[in-house]
């Protein structure tokens, strides 16, 4: 059924048929043992334009770069469910969904935005701070191609080796550097300006804005270390609970773009790119065991922001492309290590 269904939205689409539209909606949600909701998202644009915003590009000679983090397990103390928001409560970031405007750079805010976790996280919630995609976006040469796409281990090894600065969104005025690229609406009709197309990437400025406290150099983090996470549900599993959220990238197919709520399956239409975005903890809904993630799309799209998506069969390649790292965090600021 769901292979016809996929033939029928293909050949739909050759002809006129909207692949963001109110029939495609109808006609996944009227699919027997769906999972998840369907809805209007990205009105009054085109699948062109939700193309630009999948900036997760895979390189094989990029992953082996890094080295590969296997936990010892122990199964029976992973819980059914966890969420990185209320097991480190005191950590703003975790339950922040930024807005990756009109550029293509969601390996560098799933990157910044877990970076930005760890770091409190691993401070005992003593450093809070958001670490700045754009500084990430516009410096790191190594990570690719900057609003046309980009590597995600690169992004942490970037970390590791030349630091990155605080920066929250466009018009915060907040951190040294914040984002170039203001909200717009890729989505629905909301708050926010249309988006009107991609964007050109930044130029690299090492500079903080005016007015702020620090300089370039004084305001950098860095990583400690950088590595891929195993790619086995319980390993994800435990990094996640000892060390914070994990950045990841899977496969977009044409039903993803119309999320709304339950837990994401594919279900149909063609393979569009790769898009990088942050996990947060799991669960099960109705008995589909499904993991939490933060996308970079602004609170308006999907479930305020976030998405459930299948857990434990790799679905569109998710449980494969996870890394991370640790910070590294001053001696003076007196940190326990995590022991689970």
């Amino acid at each position: 059924m769901l292979r016809l269904l996929s033939l029928v939205v293909l050949v739909a689409g050759t002809c006129g048929f909207d692949l963001l539209g109110d029939e495609m909606i109808e006609l996944l949600n009227k699919q027997p043992n769906m999972t998840w909701t369907a809805g209007r998202n990205f009105a009054g644009q085109n699948i062109e334009d939700a193309i630009k915003l999948l900036g997760s590009l895979k390189n094989p000679m990029y992953k082996k770069k890094l080295p590969t983090m296997w936990h010892n397990l122990d199964l029976e103390s992973i819980p059914h469910s966890f969420d990185s928001r209320t097991n480190w409560p005191d950590c703003p970031s975790i339950g922040n969904i930024r807005d990756q405007g009109e550029c293509g750079s969601c390996w560098a805010f799933g990157a910044a935005e877990a970076m930005s976790d760890r770091i409190c996280i691993h401070s005992n919630s003593q450093i809070k701070v958001n670490i700045s995609a754009n500084d990430l976006l516009a410096c790191c040469d190594s990570c690719g191609f900057g609003c046309n796409g980009g590597f995600p281990p690169s992004a942490w090894e970037y970390w590791v080796e030349n630091g990155l600065v605080t920066g929250g969104q466009h018009g915060s005025n907040s951190g040294c550097q914040p984002y170039s690229f203001r909200h717009c609406e890729h989505h629905v009709d909301g708050p926010y300006p249309k988006c009107t197309g991609d964007g050109p990437t930044p130029e690299c400025s090492q500079q903080c804005r005016e007015g702020y406290g620090n300089s370039y150099q004084q305001d950098k983090h860095f990583g400690k270390t950088a590595y891929n996470v195993g790619d086995s549900m319980a390993n994800i599993q435990t990094e996640i609970m000892k060390n914070g959220p994990v950045e990841a990238a899977f496969t977009v197919y044409n039903d993803f773009l119309l999320y709304k709520s339950g837990v994401y399956q594919h279900v149909a239409g063609e393979e569009l790119g790769g898009h990088a975005i942050r996990i947060l903890g799991w669960g099960a809904d109705g008995g589909t065991p499904y993991w939490l993630v933060a996308n970079s799309w602004n609170p308006t799209w999907g479930d305020q922001g976030y998405f459930k998506i299948l857990r434990g069969s790799n679905e569109c390649g998710i449980e494969e492309e996870c890394c991370a790292g640790k910070p590294n965090i001053p001696k003076h600021y007196n940190v326990v290590e995590n022991k689970f």
